[in-house]
């Protein structure tokens, strides 16, 4: 009994000596924190949208001899959904290495510090990471680890390392939804007051797959970081948010506009497309300008060069993250985006022969542009505050792409509506489609813009060969580009080396009307009928397209509406009326026991009309009239439409309404 007790006094002293032993290993051990410098606002149609920077400070540890090989881990960031950055395949090694880098100790800020006074130095095989070693040099243990050993002793540990600094860039390997830096030298920052910061930066989400938001608020994009060796890079808060997804476009085209199959139409126009942001960053330049130069935001000219926006930490508000060019084994470039934000309008049901142009700027309505800003960017580099857009040659070209220096894939006005100082351009109308991309060039990051584009028609009327034929054209509005044949969506949703950043989801909601074609009509008002106390009305409608005057023959019917303040008959339709015949009937006959005024709206032009009205057999009192041609109110309020059922030249119609035409 003694002896037992004796045992577990022993094992107690044991205990609390390796309590005590664990605490000052836990003193001395590694402590790193998690914070993300910005959440960004992603969009919610968005496939690439850039999530905030995953920032891991970490402070404490051990100091290594010089000569020790650093201890490296694994690091993976989980999303809850696709890692989507771009892959940059390496010349040798692996082909889903991607645009997204760590980067150790912010490398080229130009903070104070030794690590952030190195240039930046990407390792050369991502798929391992790179073997790095505390240097012998006096004080390099207090920085970044450099780069080989020169000499090992006999026992294999190392002597004399290189000078040069080691790898402070790596890229990772993007499988689904985790992007995984192999390899990453964690060296202590030891000495109090020292630390070392590992900066994951360039991530870009599919946020289409996780929605808009809701009533609750924006859907959160969330990381887990997982750390291969846990004792060596102890994160302390290893789930952070790194994004917010929210709607990024509202668009709406204005009310469709009525046109007349009877008359002809120059560069008319017939609707405002409006883009505006969901929140105030949704548009973006391709780059951050660094000049107020015109398409310094598309990193188009020297002074634009994507280089500029190299700099760890920096927010650049473009669809461009940390750039950084010349990626070792392979050409790519991390981080650059191809474009701009891009607005899109797909044109369906376009009505044969009618033709289509679009304004190549955005415009305040339908004859006035934009002015194209003095300053160009939307960025701090200069003080721009009006949202521009440019029509571009094609949705997935890239900026700076093309034939000589400075090349933008612009498309340039080649006419002008009929008033107003608006360029535009024609877009090809192929089976009913058409399609047309504009790039914003300048944006306010701080405000919530809105981006308009003017349409405007161009048909010859030919009533005889019904064309245009009737019908309504629409339009889906949505940001660009958006899956074609070229990609699918599935492929789109990817992480991808071919594919161009940024891409969007498609508009799938119902298309917007934007104009109608409305057949030729003529309204005939018989302002008295009656068939009661002995009285009947005989009613003809001639149709006169047939002429000596070259005029084409049509036929149509004619819907007969009766109105007599109350218990108003049915509608009678007359059947179709061939061209050069008329069409008679009697109240009598049609509505018996009527008494009251009748409006004959005709499907053909030159329609006309006549009533006799008699006691039985036109014994005592007869009378006969014309029928009154009420102009079309379904043509556009306000505009000028040919009154051709008289044969006049122009009416103003004032507001639709029954305008009398003669």
């Amino acid at each position: 009994m003694v002896s037992f007790r004796r045992c577990i006094l022993a094992l107690t002293v044991l205990v609390l000596f390796a309590g005590l032993a664990s605490a000052q290993v836990n003193a001395t051990q590694v402590q790193c924190a998690i914070n993300v410098s910005t959440t960004n606002g992603l969009r919610a149609e968005g496939y690439t949208e850039q999530t905030g920077d995953i920032v891991v400070t970490c402070t404490g540890g051990g100091t290594l001899a010089p000569g020790s090989q650093v201890p490296a881990v694994n690091i993976t960031i989980a999303l809850n959904t696709q890692v989507t950055s771009r892959l940059l395949p390496q010349t040798s090694g692996s082909a889903n290495a991607s645009e997204a880098l760590i980067l150790v100790d912010e490398p080229g800020s130009g903070l104070a510090g030794y690590g952030p006074s190195l240039a930046q130095k990407v390792c050369a095989t991502p798929a391992t990471g790179c073997t790095q070693y505390v240097g012998t040099q006096a004080g390099a243990t207090l920085g970044t680890a450099v780069d080989s050993c020169t000499t090992f002793n006999v026992s294999g540990a190392c002597t004399t390392t290189s000078s040069t600094f080691g790898a402070n860039v790596q890229q990772g390997l993007v499988t689904g939804n985790q992007v995984t830096f192999f390899g990453i030298p964690i060296l202590a920052p030891g000495t109090a007051g020292n630390s070392r910061v590992f900066r994951i930066t360039n991530i870009r989400a599919n946020a289409t797959a996780l929605g808009g938001g809701s009533a609750a608020g924006p859907t959160p994009v969330i990381a887990s970081v997982i750390v291969s060796q846990p004792s060596v890079l102890p994160i302390t808060n290893p789930t952070p948010t790194v994004g917010f997804i929210q709607q990024g476009l509202v668009a709406s085209a204005s009310g469709a506009t009525n046109l007349n199959q009877c008359n002809s139409s120059t560069r008319g126009a017939v609707s405002l497309l409006s883009y505006t942001e969901g929140f105030g960053s949704a548009f973006k330049t391709r780059v951050q300008a660094q000049s107020n130069t015109l398409y310094a935001g598309q990193g188009v000219p020297a002074s634009a060069a994507p280089g500029n926006q190299n700099v760890p930490g920096v927010i650049y508000n473009s669809e461009s993250n940390f750039v950084l060019a010349g990626m070792a084994g392979n050409s790519g470039t991390a981080g650059l985006a191809d474009y701009g934000t891009r607005l899109k309008a797909n044109f369906s049901n376009i009505p044969a022969g009618v033709r289509l142009f679009v304004s190549v700027t955005n415009v305040q309505n339908n004859a006035i542009a934009v002015v194209a800003p003095a300053v160009v960017g939307g960025s701090s580099a200069n003080t721009g505050t009006t949202g521009y857009a440019q029509m571009v040659n094609s949705e997935t070209i890239s900026d700076g792409t093309g034939a000589g220096a400075g090349f933008f894939p612009s498309v340039t006005g080649t006419d002008v509506p009929g008033t107003g100082n608006t360029p535009i351009v024609e877009i090809p109308v192929v089976n009913g489609s058409a399609s047309a991309v504009w790039e914003v060039i300048n944006t306010n990051p701080n405000t919530i813009e809105t981006i308009r584009f003017g349409v405007y028609s161009t048909y010859t009327s030919n009533v005889a060969q019904n064309s245009p034929p009737p019908g309504t054209g629409q339009v889906n509005l949505s940001f660009a580009p958006t899956p074609t044949a070229a990609f699918s969506a599935a492929s789109a949703a990817a992480a991808s080396s071919t594919l161009t950043i940024p891409r969007f989801i498609a508009d799938t909601g119902a298309a917007r009307n934007i104009f109608s074609i409305n057949i030729c009509r003529t309204i005939l008002l018989y302002p008295y009928v009656t068939n009661i106390q002995g009285f009947d009305t005989g009613l003809a409608i001639s149709n006169t397209s047939t002429d000596p005057f070259g005029t084409g023959p049509q036929a149509g019917n004619c819907l007969l509406n009766w109105y007599q303040g109350a218990n108003n008959p049915a509608v009678i339709d007359t059947g179709s009326i061939a061209s050069g015949t008329v069409y008679t009937t009697l109240a009598s006959t049609a509505v018996p026991g009527f008494n009251g005024y009748m409006i004959a709206v005709c499907r053909f032009q030159y329609a006309h009309g006549f009533a006799f009205i008699s006691d039985l057999g036109a014994r005592n009192l007869a009378m006969g009239y014309l029928a009154l041609v009420i102009v079309d109110p379904s043509t556009q309020a306000g505009g000028v439409r040919n009154a051709s059922p008289l044969g006049a030249s122009n009416v103003t119609i004032n507001g639709g309404g029954e305008n009398v035409g003669h």
